[in-house]
């Protein structure tokens, strides 16, 4: 009998991918996945588009073997198992809604603040993302933070603690320290409702689901 060949899944340029979303290009709503190479040493994830999904999982696991998993375009990217096998003991983190939209170039009030770079909002990015920058107000007593950073697919993403208010002038400012050329990302998890409206009103769109992990596999010897 001839041998059948192994699967092979188109490999995508993620970054590239997301930036396309922003002017309403997408992936085909094929049922299928596609992977893409992590961004970061020891992040992997799963992104889901409307009937297309995105694994960004290292290559010790193969094509095949993430088909058996049944990761699918229509959802099945998310099956808890997903993400609960590729982890291993590795910490696997929330389901977000992902948001997109450009920068503005318009500048703004925000300045480095280093002195909030011990916040768990700082933290947290820092868990996730590079070249993690802090901005607030330049009234130290103020402690509304945002954070930019490197995030999915290489992207500028945005995080915002705003416990005292000032959540505009942040996004704003953070908006304004971007090219109009350039996008930032934005993950929300659903049930943060006023989070989500929030980003919603200030321009971005919801383009994608993802779920992020970090992952200690334990292989059968």
């Amino acid at each position: 009998m001839p041998s059948r060949e192994p699967l092979r899944v188109p490999r995508v340029d993620l970054g590239s991918l997301l930036r396309g979303t922003v002017d309403g290009r997408f992936p085909e709503a094929d049922g299928l996945f596609s992977r893409a190479a992590p961004w970061r040493d020891g992040v992997e994830g799963a992104l889901a588009f409307t009937g297309h999904a995105v694994m960004v999982v290292g290559e010790d696991v193969t094509d095949g073997e993430l088909a058996g998993l049944g990761v699918h375009g229509f959802g099945g990217a998310h099956d808890p198992r997903v993400a609960t096998i590729l982890a291993g003991e590795g910490p696997i983190g929330a389901l977000d809604a992902l948001l997109v939209r450009r920068g503005t170039g318009s500048g703004g009030p925000l300045v480095p603040r280093p002195d909030l770079a011990v916040t768990d909002r700082a933290a947290h990015a820092g868990e996730w993302r590079t070249e993690v920058d802090v901005y607030g107000l330049p009234d130290r007593a103020i402690t509304s933070l945002a954070t930019l950073s490197r995030g999915i697919g290489g992207l500028p993403e945005v995080g915002i603690q705003a416990d005292d208010g000032h959540g505009d002038t942040l996004l704003d400012g953070i908006l304004g320290r971007l090219p109009t050329t350039e996008i930032v990302l934005a993950s929300v998890t659903p049930g943060n409702a006023r989070s989500l409206r929030f980003f919603l009103r200030h321009g971005f769109v919801p383009v994608a689901s993802e779920q992020l992990w970090k992952p200690r596999r334990v292989r059968a010897s």
